[in-house]
This record gives structure tokens, C-alpha cells and sequence, in this order.
């Protein structure tokens, strides 16, 4: 029911911006749903890491798309348990965005062709250095048999003469056969521990050929699952769309970044990795050329740089921030059309109007009151998180509509200028007079509130709920 709802309203905004602007611009994130530690109640709530400590809960995951008329409209929040990691949710957040506009960008299989033919050079390396793995392996083997056949002789050779000399009830001098036989016999020992060490080094390194082997082909049958995939997209896609995602570090591994290249989309996000931002600040070394792109940040980039695990080029962009005597860095990456390294206080600015998602989950705490979870059942859960979200989008798309229905008012009856929070913790619990008019009704809010004497003109029919409790034959009155 609430998808029925909400899609008119996004593909009307689907609509616009590609019609204005010709890309989609997509958000998403992780947010936790924190409770209580010694609750036992709350079915499927698990210990993750929750503003800066462990603690017992959810994880939301979600994804929002940038609104031409509203800002920010949320497309999807799904419930996980509460040690999930955004680095496994990205596939998801793109498949839920995909799924709730409609629209998706041409696959890029090329891409995919490219890493198969290069996978399957891969696999013939790692198959060629098994196969000398295995060869050593033999070789240290007969080394190790030869080894143990030329102690077991000398032990032999000892324990005759050892009988001999018993025999004869000789002693055994410094530099006799039996303390010779003695020595070699120990030299043996040391030879056949070194070998047996030597065939256990060859086994390990054999080990990690054929693990490298599996690896390499699991991969690459992944690989190739996700190219007929995306063959099948293509074929089906008449009308590929350009889209963007902003994603913050904890998405953005190597294997994230390449899915979401080759699913067709631009890529903004941060580095993830230490060892990127420490490759990255060698990289600018003494030499760099800063930019200044905000009131404590500077930039500088390259162009068309690998990073570690991601097959593709990116434009990397090194970030330097100031506070105080300490200076801090972190790392920007993109992957797109856009020229990024050629403006970037562009880029520094694009990247973090990422934060409207930042703040929609913080209205969502706040406003919509889910730091609190009010229910303890899978399906309550889910519910929550679902109505939250659609009552964010609810508010703002009914105070557009009210808006454009009073423009044609006189300046004495517009409505007050609501922000979210205004409209759902204060207007939708104040009382107001409704007076009845042909074309509709004029709602006045009473003196005793936050808005005295403010008017607001409703222009068409619809319905109202009446207080409860209700009759059984009550039904909506038409206004």
C-alpha cells in the first residue's frame, strides 16, 4: 500500500530530474538502531559497533535520491542485525534504488569482457606456478626419502658395529669406526629433519597455488554469471539512464567500487583503506599544489589512478584538514564523466551534499522517533522502519501540495512556512476553526498556539479523521 502511494510521487521526481539534469543522484547508508544491552526481547538484534561503541541493536540500511521539488526522498530502508557492515549491504542499496525508480544506467560489459579475458590469464599463471609447486613438491619428497634411507642405513651400519665392539668388549675411542658411524649417523638426522622441512614449505606453497587457483575461479564463474546478468539488463534496459552514487568510506571497497562501475554508474565516495590515504599523502609528498575548498579543507588530485583491489582507474583527490595544531587527512575517490581534478572545490562540495542523508537520518531519530524502537516482533520491526520512512516523505509532499493549492490566495491567507519538524511535532498538534466554502475550507489556527491567527486555505474535496474512539457506522466526511 505504501509503495502505491509513494511511486506516483517518485517517478514524478525520476521525471524531473532527468529532464532537468539528466542524472539521478542516489545516497546511501548504514544507521544504527540502537537497545537496550540486557534486553533479550528484541528478535534478531546483534552486538555491532553504535556511535563509537559496541552495543546491542539493528542496523538500517538505507538509500535516499536527491528530489528536484522535495530535496531528499527516501527509496528504501530494510532492518539488519546490529553487527552488519556497509561494506555488505552496497549491492542491495543499488538493487532497492533500481527497484523503486524504475530506471538504471547501461551495464558496462565491456568492463566485465576486459576482467574475464584478464581472470583467465590469471588463472594460466597460477595454474603454470602450481605446476612447478608440484614439481617441487616430488623433488623435496625424493630428497626426503633419500634422506630417511641413508639415516636408516647408518643407523644400521651403527648398530652393528655397536654389537661388534661388544662383542670384542672394545672401548670406543675419539677417532674410532664406531664413533665415526656415531657422527654420520647424527649428520644424517639433521638431513632428514632439514628435508622433511623443506617437503612441508614445498606442501604449503603448493596449498596457496591451488587456493589461488579456486580463488581465481570462483571469481571468475562470478564473473561470468554477473556479465550474462548484465547482458540480460541491457537487452531489457530501452531507455539507460545516467546515475550517480555518493556513498561514504565504509561502502567503499575494491570489489564494491568495481560492481558499481560496472553496473553503469558514477561513483563518489572516500577511501575506506589506511594504506590508500598513506599511498596518497607519499604520493603528494612536499610537492603538492593545495587548493583551498573550505573554510578548513584544502585538495589536491590526480587523474586516472589504480587503488588497492579495484581493477579500474579513479580520480583520487587527497584531502588535508586543519584543527587547531592538527592536521588530518583522508582520501576522495570518483569514478565518471565528470572532470573532477579540474574544479575541485566542485568536487570537495558534489561529495559532501552527501550529508542531506546524514540529515535525514537524524530527522528520522529525532522527528520520527525511531531511536526508539516502539515494537519486538520481525514484522513490527519492519513495519516501523517502513512507516518512518514513508512519513518523512509523506510530510514534505503533502506541504508542497498545500503550498501550490493556496498560491492562488490573497497574502492574508497563506499558509505558514513549515519545516519538517514544525509540521509533525508542533502544526499536527495544534487546534485550529475549519470554515466551510464552496471551493473547500479555510483552516484557522486558534490564538492560544505557536502560529495565532495563521490561515490556511484547502482547495478541493478529500476526507478527515474524526477523534476517536469512533462508531462503527462513522465514516470519513467529506470537506
Amino acid at each position: 500500500m505504501l509503495a502505491g502511494v509513494s511511486q506516483p510521487f517518485i517517478d514524478h521526481e525520476v521525471m524531473l530530474a532527468l529532464r532537468d539534469r539528466g542524472v539521478l543522484i542516489y545516497d546511501a547508508d548504514l544507521t544504527e538502531r540502537p537497545v537496550s544491552n540486557t534486553s533479550t526481547t528484541y528478535p534478531g538484534a546483534a552486538y555491532g559497533w553504535m556511535s563509537d561503541e559496541v552495543h546491542l541493536g539493528y542496523q538500517a540500511a538505507l538509500v535516499s535520491m536527491h528530489s528536484p521539488t522535495y530535496g531528499r526522498l527516501w527509496l528504501s530502508v530494510r532492518q539488519h542485525a546490529g553487527d552488519t557492515v556497509a561494506i555488505s549491504q552496497l549491492a542491495a542499496a543499488v538493487q532497492a534504488a533500481e527497484a523503486s525508480t524504475g530506471a538504471r544506467p547501461r551495464r558496462r560489459v565491456e568492463f566485465l569482457e576486459q576482467r574475464i579475458t584478464a581472470q583467465h590469464a590469471d588463472i594460466r599463471e597460477a595454474e603454470t606456478q602450481a605446476e612447478k609447486a608440484q614439481r617441487r613438491v616430488v623433488q623435496a619428497q625424493a630428497r626426503l626419502d633419500a634422506a630417511t634411507q641413508e639415516r636408516e642405513d647408518r643407523s644400521l651400519e651403527l648398530a652393528t658395529l655397536q654389537a661388534q665392539y661388544q662383542a670384542k668388549d672394545r672401548p670406543e675411542g675419539r677417532y674410532s669406526h664406531l664413533a665415526e658411524a656415531r657422527r654420520k649417523l647424527a649428520v644424517r638426522e639433521r638431513q632428514a629433519v632439514r628435508r622433511q622441512r623443506e617437503l612441508a614449505q614445498a606442501q604449503c606453497g603448493l596449498q596457496r597455488y591451488q587456493a589461488k587457483m579456486a580463488s581465481l575461479q570462483a571469481e571468475l564463474e562470478d564473473l561470468q554469471q554477473r556479465l550474462t546478468q548484465f547482458q540480460a539488463d541491457n537487452a531489457n534496459n530501452r531507455c539507460p539512464i545516467r546515475a550517480i552514487f555518493r556513498l561514504d568510506a565504509g561502502f567503499a571497497s575494491g570489489a564494491n567500487l568495481a560492481l558499481l562501475i560496472e553496473m553503469g554508474y558514477d561513483v563518489y565516495t572516500k577511501a575506506g583503506n589506511a594504506q590508500i590515504v598513506r599511498a596518497a599523502r607519499r604520493k603528494a609528498g612536499t610537492m603538492a599544489q593545495w587548493t583551498r575548498v573550505g573554510k578548513n579543507a584544502e585538495l589536491t588530485a590526480w587523474e586516472n589512478e589504480t587503488v588497492a583491489n579495484c581493477p579500474y582507474r579513479l580520480d583520487v583527490g587527497l584531502e588535508r584538514f586543519h584543527a587547531g595544531d592538527e592536521v588530518r587527512h583522508a582520501v576522495l575517490l570518483h569514478y565518471g564523466a565528470d572532470r573532477v581534478a579540474t574544479d575541485l572545490p566542485a568536487w570537495f562540495s558534489f561529495y559532501n551534499r552527501r550529508q542531506t542523508i546524514e540529515a535525514g537520518i537524524k530527522e528520522g531519530k529525532n522527528v520520527f522517533e525511531m531511536h526508539h524502537l516502539k515494537v519486538r516482533s520481525p514484522n513490527g520491526l519492519a513495519i516501523q522502519e517502513a512507516f518512518a520512512a514513508f512519513a518523512a516523505n509523506f510530510v514534505r509532499w503533502a506541504g508542497k501540495q498545500s503550498h501550490d493549492t493556496s498560491q492562488s490566495a490573497s497574502a492574508s491567507l497563506q499558509p505558514p512556512e513549515l519545516s519538517v519538524k514544525q509540521s509533525v511535532r508542533i502544526a499536527a498538534n495544534t487546534s485550529a476553526w475549519v470554515t466551510w466554502q464552496p471551493e473547500g475550507c479555510l483552516l484557522r489556527f486558534t490564538d492560544l498556539n505557536a502560529f495565532p491567527g495563521a490561515t490556511w486555505p484547502i482547495v478541493g474535496t478529500g476526507a478527515f479523521q474524526l477523534p476517536l474512539p469512533l462508531f462503527k457506522s462513522a465514516a470519513p466526511v467529506p470537506i
